[in-house]
């Protein structure tokens, strides 16, 4: 389900996008000069086979992403190898198009990432380069930095490799392409050389989950909300709940075995970036174990969190309000940058292993640097000084960039939800309580699909899980602001 806000409001409710974009000091349009460099680049350079760019253009990759992207930075091929499988992934190469201390890296380092808003997005790289030329858009020869996998039959790394590569994407894929077809039968699935990745990612992406729980790792199934650009007879934006999808859990995987191995690299050759966060507390563990079974979730004693989250049946009354508790958890992820001895506490802890962003170089600033030092020490070489510098310098851009873009999209939603009930001032909705803090609770509504605080003003807090009727008192436009009360 979801609600639109659609008519004479859609106007200004971008207007309201654009105040808060200046308000959180989102970076705008590029610097001419900025703009002009990009598009040299790109009329000068063509990515071709070269003795340090290997001719990869026969191995028929497609892309798997959201509909309608145009910032592809991931290219994935697999073929059955033995008992086992090869598992090719491909990355955008930026550090191909955009040169050290060029004026498109300068600007780049003052965006950190790509920001979204339902009405427009701030790319990290001019769209030249973004949507265009460093894109991995089906049908075009791209730079590439391609990772080369061997998994056994339980899709356990036995080996890996990179190169800098030439790459030729055959189709642009959604993930619901990838679970309609990747569970088919082959005489139902498309006949293309490509539909046997899918059938193959159906296989190795359930067994990457099995081995992430096995080690103790957790990936939530959030559903969390968001905000939906509707362009039909009249433009429109629309609040919805992105409901967890398993291919693209399958997906999520590769990109996580990526990160894994590029972490590991760099911990063995004593320099790079890591992205950790700290183990689960004990603590918060019990915490979270009596908050489950107080929803009527069964947790024997033997079963450990990691175990429990992977059998979490997503159908059960109360899923929400459990995965809301779940996040409470995890403490808050840090980028860390070292050369020479590795950081004493060098693990992802919701991953339970070492992790680094490097798969999503078109749209977080670190995740090239990351890419061009993999590169060097797959060919024997060590960072210079420059590039060591970087690596530090990067951390603190990136938390900031990373806050920045996180207040953007919760700031979004609150606008979406207060101009979606902008005219239910008194009406009462059903909902449910997902989190009890202090003198007040947070409730989810299904119709609107919101997530509001809600002061208890002196009742009872009533239990999570339980079932409210809440009424919309109040409605701020200009700040995206609903007051909520409980009702009865």
């Amino acid at each position: 389900m979801d609600a639109r806000v659609s008519g004479p409001g859609g106007s200004a409710i971008e207007r309201a996008f654009g105040r808060l974009r200046a308000e959180l000091e989102v970076p705008g349009p590029f610097p001419g000069a900025v703009l002009e460099e990009a598009r040299r680049v790109v009329a000068e350079r063509e990515p071709v086979p070269s003795a340090d760019r290997a001719d990869r253009t026969s191995i028929p990759f497609v892309t798997i992403d959201p509909p309608g992207s145009r910032d592809l930075d991931q290219a994935v091929h697999a073929e059955r190898e033995g008992d086992g499988y090869r598992l090719r992934y491909a990355i955008a190469d930026v550090g191909f198009w955009v040169d050290r201390g060029s004026a498109i890296e300068r600007e780049a380092w003052r965006r950190g990432v790509t920001h979204y808003a339902p009405d427009h997005r701030e790319p990290l790289y001019p769209p030249e380069l973004s949507e265009g030329a460093a894109s991995l858009l089906a049908g075009r020869r791209r730079a590439a930095i391609l990772f080369d996998f061997r998994l056994d039959e339980r899709a356990s790394l036995t080996s890996w490799s990179l190169e800098r590569a030439v790459v030729l994407s055959r189709a642009q894929l959604t993930y619901a392409q990838l679970r309609q077809w990747g569970g088919a039968d082959p005489a139902s699935a498309p006949s293309e050389p490509w539909a046997h990745t899918l059938r193959l990612l159906a296989e190795i992406g359930p067994r990457l989950v099995a081995l992430e729980a096995g080690r103790g790792g957790v990936s939530l199934p959030v559903r969390d909300q968001h905000v939906q650009q509707r362009a039909a007879s009249a433009l429109g934006y629309a609040l919805a709940y992105e409901e967890p999808n398993e291919a693209e859990a399958w997906n999520a995987q590769v990109s996580l075995l990526t990160g894994h191995v590029a972490a590991t690299r760099m911990l063995e050759s004593g320099v790079g970036l890591l992205r950790t966060m700290p183990a689960f507390e004990r603590g918060d563990v019990a915490r979270f174990r009596r908050i489950a079974r107080g929803l009527g979730f069964s947790w024997p004693e033997e079963v450990s969190y990691a175990e429990f989250m992977h059998r979490l049946p997503l159908d059960r009354p109360h899923v929400d309000a459990l995965v809301r508790q779940a996040r409470r958890v995890m403490r808050g992820a840090d980028y860390v940058a070292f050369h020479g001895e590795p950081p004493s506490h060098a693990l992802h802890g919701a991953l339970a292993w070492p992790y680094a962003h490097a798969t999503a170089p078109l749209r977080r600033l670190a995740d090239r640097y990351v890419l061009d030092l993999l590169v060097t020490l797959e060919r024997g070489g060590r960072p210079d000084d420059d590039a060591v510098d970087a690596l530090g310098r990067l951390a603190p851009v990136m938390d900031v960039a990373a806050r920045r873009a996180g207040q953007l999209e919760r700031r979004v939603v609150d606008l979406a939800e207060a101009w979606t009930l902008r005219e239910r001032v008194g009406v009462e909705l059903p909902a449910v309580v997902i989190d009890v803090r202090g003198r007040e609770v947070e409730v989810q509504v299904e119709e609107p699909p919101l997530r509001e605080s809600v002061p208890l003003d002196g009742a009872e807090p009533p239990e999570l899980g339980a079932h409210v009727r809440v009424r919309v008192a109040a409605v701020d436009l200009e700040v995206g602001r609903v007051v909520l009360e409980l009702a009865g």
